[in-house]
């Protein structure tokens, strides 16, 4: 049997980098549903301190998914989960971001723009990418 996945990146802040990976990849913030959370408030299956308000939406403060502009079909979703510890290390997995047709270079410099730092650049015979950190450290790679 074949499995699915999805991707969950620890986070301290989880809506904000939510929304700053959706960004850089062109994906979607998953839509909070602010009804079934209230719902499930006023059941007594979870209280007002499980919540927080991101941009004036409520939402679970546990964490933030984003998709594919295409669904699941099409790449995993990932998730931004709230830990409370700090990162200290470097990371064991990192996504490798395949820009298609646009310039990775000009994709590098617009997530540098939007608060990734530059760590390295990368070359091994015709490939060739940029490390990056994530506004919170956790690494990337930007190529074709």
């Amino acid at each position: 049997m074949a499995y699915t996945f999805q991707v969950t990146i620890d986070s301290a802040d989880p809506h904000t980098l939510a929304d700053w990976w959706a960004d850089a990849l062109g994906w979607e913030v998953e839509r909070s549903d602010e009804e079934f959370i209230r719902g499930l408030v006023a059941a007594g299956h979870a209280s007002m301190e499980d919540t927080a308000t991101h941009r004036g939406t409520l939402v679970w403060k546990a964490g933030a998914g984003i998709r594919h502009p295409e669904g699941l079909e099409r790449a995993p979703r990932v998730l931004f989960q709230y830990v409370p510890e700090p990162k200290t290390v470097k990371n064991r997995v990192h996504l490798d971001v395949r820009t298609g047709d646009d310039d990775p270079q000009t994709v590098v410099e617009r997530l540098v723009a939007k608060g990734a730092k530059r760590l390295h650049e990368g070359r091994q015979g015709p490939s060739a990418w940029t490390t990056l950190i994530d506004p919170e450290g956790n690494e990337l790679c930007v190529s074709h």
